[in-house]
């Protein structure tokens, strides 16, 4: 403010407003007019008066300067002033007065202010003035410049002819060296003549332009002043001219110095270097900009999915010119196809597709700017499900030939999981002969060409479904032709006691079941005979061949998928047969013996070339060559006997490879016969070993009438012809008949019957008691036992196992035939059912002595502690009174356990319907209320451990209105509404508070705030003289309340206008005051991921400062957190709450007169969920749906 202004005061004033931001320039020109009447300032006259001041002493005028006062003043006030400065000669002040006014009435003009010369720069204004009493007010007046008139009409403003009371002023504006003169003013007869000089300094800056840094989308302003005007000025903005538009808006100052550039809307496409020209200078300056913070407006959502099911984690930002990056557990991830990225906009997205187990985590958004180094972050949790299917359709056994294809199919209940193929344990992928195909939920696998590699054990496997199945080749047994034809073509020659191997070698798959057949007759394995099986070929081994081993030899392959067979023949090559039939005797008497045979049956395989004949005594062993004869005779004669001797003849082919057996005759007489003995009784096999076999027989009853010479023993393969005993050691595991002959001086007598078969081996013992028999598995229909072979007696064959039922005597066998395992399972058991179970060992020796099972078994599970089948039970719920609350638990355990609901650790009343079955139990009320708040308990229990879980319940609904609404006007233009708390305020702490208000003059409610937790509130802004209504509302998750409000309005008085002449001393009230908490903070607690809001009120003059704290580090600075300050309530905010975010929060209040705090404690929970039943649903204005 400028008191007392004068004529020198005239000039252009700048006012400079300036932050970090930028600087705003206002320009104004003053000018100073004299005015002859003082206004009154009745603002200084209202002003508070303070002590007069002591009064000086006025100094005493000389004459000149009181004829100067008396002058200027009126007639009537003459006498007073002389008086006033002590001139006691009234009269001659007045005669001399009348003197100087007649000598001063003489002049026309009188020059009170001389003109002057005056000095101005270029561009600037200079005014010429003068102070003239003139005689004739009428009196012409005109100014010139050097000797020309002046014409202001003409001037186009330049110059300016002013006039004010006395004072005359010539004003030239704009100067230029052509202004430079003399300038003259002409009045009546006098003139006035002064010069002016103009004086062109260079152009330079008198202010330059300055750095600016400037917040996101406002205004960016850059002023620069020349110490002249110049015709022509430039801005330019990275080399480019800046033109006038909506973006850019050019201001020249009404002098012409000040230039300013504002820039709008500021934009990073903005920053850079901006330049001012004017003539040959220029300012150069850069404007850079304060980002606006990234806000996250709607945040990422906690996200839970099915194992393959899709995941879409989206946020919309606070701006969308941004650079956006995701990542998971702290680890950059980009785009692929399993991650699609969308940037549309604000918004922002990530779609994971076929979701797996390990794309769980944390995922956050990371947000950058050009222009700023900050990054801002919002993160969630993924939580990926396993997803488990079961086997609507299994694989069957495949049994392909070689070469062709094969398909094993699985059938799901679920498309969505995959399932990986196995064989043998390994799993297998696609190859050129192996196809894995999925369509839906059937899950093929294809061989294209089966072969011997395909072979084995094929397994899928998903989760919670598996199965099985065996591929084998089956190709029906194939015998080259070309073996065939040489087999048939070419018998096989062996010569007797050497050894024939018949290999044959074949295809086919399974291995076919080799069978050997000998003139239609099968063979089987014995001491002589050994049968080979390969999978390529088959072998027949001969040890020791006969005669009686040539023949048709047949191999017969034959499995499920055909069958083959090969002929050949067997030639062996041995000594002749012995002749055939009886010996003949034709004649014997004393003197000669004649007898007759018939040829060999069998030649031996070679021609044969004549006979042997032998003879020994009887009772003698060696035998004496009596002659031989050619293959064509078949008698012979002798006559070298003796009278009544005894003679045995025997008879032996001969051809190439020997002599065969002897044909032996009976006992001859030369002359009168001797009768043989008779039978002796059957023998008895006493003692076996594989080495020899005892026998034990009665002689016969006659003896022949000679005494008996000894007895033939003789011994058979059972069902083969007899042979005599020799010293050759027994075969093994052969069954061996045997038979006794007697002999005396006439022969041999008849036979024995033939002995009870015997088998060459030695004896067999029975096993002895089996061990460890243990249960290994049971269910509810069957049980698994397991043994170890027993230690003491021979190898078993098998096992015979019993069981008894608790309530039955007898025991009974589990399996029709012996079981060959060690191991076996008892099914078709009634549940739960008590039985006993022993098991014997038996083999060929017998049965070995049973071994009981130490106590008795139940047909039913392994017994285990019960536990959740689900992991993730909830740990509370929120449910709307009247709706149905329902818990539904899942649970294993064996035996069944006992199910037990608990309400706050009691019983629960009876309202409920608990529904149980073998695995589960549902817990029901159809209605519920607000007195079934509280912990619910689920006890499982049983033999083996018990298990429980926790359920917080709560029961809302919309909550009742508050009662007892008062208002008062405790400040003018407020009113303060204070009113009695909700009852559900007390029973779950989760009310606040809407103030809302309505012009008397409108039907609409406006909403004035929304979230008071306290119970009085303020209301600003009210106007006088207008009627109000005011309500308030009681909010809950659930929804709003009935309004409370007052039928009559709420009236602001206007302020009366009053006029007094005594105006009050105003007394200043002070109003400083210590910052106070009048609503503190209270304790919060959240579950994790969700914002936390916490807000406290507070007075204080001058404005306190604000400090938030968590825990000891100051959190103001931190973008995390969002804090507001508005009217005295103090707001921090936290955003999707983390398991760190857990502290003690602390808010700080400091003026000039103190400091005040504050604190609370934020509890983060981490378990469980807040559910609400699926019964609540949205309705409008009035019920909000939670998460």
């Amino acid at each position: 403010m400028l008191e007392n202004v004068t004529p020198d005061d005239e000039d252009a004033y700048k006012c400079i407003a300036s932050n970090t931001h930028a600087d705003c320039t206002y320009t104004v020109s003053l000018m100073v007019t004299e005015c002859q009447d003082k206004q009154l300032n009745f603002r200084t006259m209202l002003k508070k008066r303070s002590t007069p001041a002591p009064k000086e002493e006025k100094k005493v005028p000389d004459e000149k300067e009181m004829w100067e006062i008396l002058m200027k003043a009126d007639k009537k006030d003459y006498e007073k002033i002389c008086l006033q400065y002590g001139f006691t000669d009234f009269r001659g002040m007045l005669k001399r007065l009348k003197e100087m006014k007649k000598k001063v009435e003489t002049e026309a003009v009188k020059v009170l202010k001389p003109l002057e010369d005056q000095e101005g720069k270029v561009d600037s204004t200079v005014t010429f003035d003068t102070v003239l009493e003139l005689k004739d007010p009428n009196m012409k007046m005109q100014w010139f410049k050097d000797g020309e008139p002046i014409r202001t009409q003409l001037s186009m403003g330049k110059f300016e002819v002013k006039q004010m009371g006395t004072k005359f002023m010539l004003s030239v504006k704009n100067l230029t060296q052509k202004d430079a003169g003399q300038y003259t003013l002409v009045v009546g007869d006098k003139k006035f003549t002064v010069g002016l000089k103009v004086k062109d300094e260079p152009l330079r800056f008198g202010v330059e332009l300055k750095p600016i840094k400037v917040m996101e989308r406002q205004t960016g302003t850059f002023e620069c002043r020349l110490t002249k005007k110049v015709p022509t000025v430039c801005w330019k903005f990275q080399g480019v001219k800046v033109k006038r538009d909506d973006k850019h808006d050019i201001i020249v100052s009404e002098d012409g110095l000040t230039h300013t550039l504002k820039i709008k809307d500021v934009r990073p496409s903005d920053v850079g270097e901006y330049s001012f020209s004017a003539d040959n200078l220029t300012s150069k300056s850069q404007l850079q900009i304060a980002r606006l913070p990234i806000q996250f407006p709607s945040a990422l959502k906690h996200v839970h999915v099915k194992e393959k099911g899709q995941a879409r984690l989206e946020c919309e930002l606070s701006s969308k010119d941004v650079r956006i990056k995701w990542l998971k557990n702290g680890k950059e991830i980009t785009r692929s196809p399993k991650y699609n990225m969308i940037h549309e906009g604000r918004r922002v997205e990530l779609i994971i597709d076929d979701a797996e187990l390990e794309d769980s985590g944390e995922y956050t958004v990371v947000a950058m700017q050009d222009n700023d180094d900050r990054e801002y972050t919002c993160a969630c949790t993924l939580n990926v499900q396993d997803r488990f299917a079961t086997v609507k359709s299994g694989m069957s056994d495949a049994h392909p030939q070689t070469g062709q294809p094969a398909e094993f199919c699985v059938v799901l209940n679920d498309e969505k999981v995959d399932g990986v193929w196995l064989k043998d344990g390994k799993e297998i992928t696609d190859t050129a002969n192996i196809q894995i195909v999925k369509q839906g939920a059937v899950h093929k696998l294809i061989i294209n060409k089966a072969d011997d590699e395909s072979e084995g054990k094929y397994t899928f496997k998903a989760k919670g479904a598996e199965s099985e199945a065996v591929l084998s080749i089956a190709d029906p047994p194939v015998i080259d032709p070309e073996v065939l034809s040489l087999l048939a073509k070419d018998p096989i020659t062996v010569k007797a006691g050497q050894t024939a191997t018949i290999k044959i070698p074949f295809k086919g798959k399974p291995i076919p079941k080799v069978m050997w057949f000998k003139d239609g007759i099968e063979v089987f394995e014995d001491a002589n005979t050994e049968i080979e099986k390969s999978p390529t070929q088959a072998v027949l081994v001969l040890k020791h061949c006969v005669r009686e081993d040539s023949g048709n030899i047949t191999l017969k392959l034959k499995s499920d998928c055909g069958s083959a067979s090969a002929n050949l023949q067997l030639n062996v090559i041995d000594r002749p047969k012995p002749p055939q039939g009886k010996l003949e005797f034709l004649e014997h008497t004393r003197k000669c013996i004649t007898m007759k045979w018939k040829a060999p049956r069998d030649n031996g395989g070679k021609q044969i070339t004549g006979f042997t004949i032998e003879r020994k005594l009887v009772g003698k062993k060696s035998w004496i060559k009596v002659g031989e004869v050619d293959s064509d005779t078949t008698t012979f004669s002798t006559n070298k006997v003796e009278e009544g001797q005894a003679y045995q003849y025997r008879i032996r082919a001969i051809n190439s490879e020997g002599m065969s057996d002897p044909l032996d005759s009976e006992e001859i007489l030369a002359g009168d016969p001797i009768e043989s003995p008779g039978m002796p009784s059957q023998p008895q096999v006493t003692d076996v070993t594989k080495d020899a076999i005892t026998i034990t027989w009665s002689p016969p009853a006659k003896d022949g009438g000679a005494p008996l010479l000894g007895y033939i023993v003789e011994r058979r393969k059972k069902g083969s012809n007899y042979t005599k005993f020799t010293s050759d050691g027994l075969m093994e595991d052969v069954e061996y008949e045997f038979r006794v002959i007697a002999v005396n001086r006439a022969g041999a007598g008849e036979p024995s019957t033939a002995s009870n078969s015997a088998v060459a081996k030695d004896p067999i013992r029975a096993p002895g008691m089996v061990k460890d028999i243990k249960v290994t598995d049971s269910t509810n229909s069957s049980i698994s036992l397991a043994w170890e072979k027993p230690d003491s007696g021979d190898e078993p064959q098998g096992y015979i196992l019993e069981m008894r039922a608790e309530d039955a005597k007898e025991w009974t066998k589990c399996s029709k035939i012996p079981i060959t395992s060690t191991h076996y399972t008892v099914g078709g058991l009634q549940e739960r059912g008590k039985y006993f179970f022993r098991i014997r060992a038996v083999n060929e020796g017998g049965v070995g002595e049973p071994t009981e099972l130490m106590k008795a078994v139940y047909a039913m599970p392994p017994p285990a502690a019960p536990r959740f089948l689900d992991a993730r039970m909830p740990s509370s719920m929120v449910v709307r009174a009247g709706a149905a609350l329902c818990i539904n638990v899942g649970f294993s355990g064996s035996p069944p356990p006992n199910v037990f609901w608990l309400k706050d650790g009691t019983p629960t009343k009876g309202r409920e319907t608990i529904t149980k079955g073998p695995n589960m139990s549902q817990f029901l009320i159809s209605s519920a209320q607000r007195s079934d708040s509280g912990i619910y308990k689920v006890l499982l229990k049983n033999d083996y451990g018990e298990k429980y879980h926790d359920i917080r319940i709560r029961v809302a609904d919309f909550p009742r209105p508050p009662t007892n609404l008062n208002l008062v006007e405790e400040v003018p233009n407020t009113v303060t509404l204070s009113w009695d708390h909700t009852p559900d305020n007390i029973e779950d702490g989760r009310v606040q508070y809407v103030i809302m208000k309505r012009d008397a003059s409108t039907a609409t409610w406006y909403t004035i705030t929304d979230r008071v937790f306290g119970n009085k509130y303020t209301v600003t802004g009210l106007l006088p003289g207008r009627k109000y209504f005011f309500r308030v509302i009681a909010r809950n998750d659930i929804g709003d309340s009935d309004p409370l409000s007052l039928k009559e309005p709420w009236y602001i008085a206007r302020d009366k206008e009053r006029f007094s002449l005594q105006l009050k001393e105003y007394q200043e009230k002070d109003w400083s005051h210590a910052p106070e908490f009048i609503t503190p903070l209270k304790d919060h607690t959240v579950h994790r991921g969700n914002d936390c809001t916490m807000s406290c009120a507070i007075i204080g003059n001058p404005r306190p400062h604000i400090t938030w704290y968590k825990g000891k580090i100051l959190i103001t600075e931190n973008l995390k957190y969002w804090y507001t300050s508005s009217n005295g309530v103090c707001t921090l905010t936290i955003p999707s709450a983390e398991m760190k975010d857990a502290d003690e929060y602390t808010i700080m209040a400091e003026n000039s007169l103190g400091k005040a705090k504050c604190s609370c404690k934020l509890t983060v929970n981490e378990k469980g969920v807040t559910i609400i039943q699926n019964t609540i649903r949205e309705s409008p204005r009035r019920s909000k749906h939670i998460m």
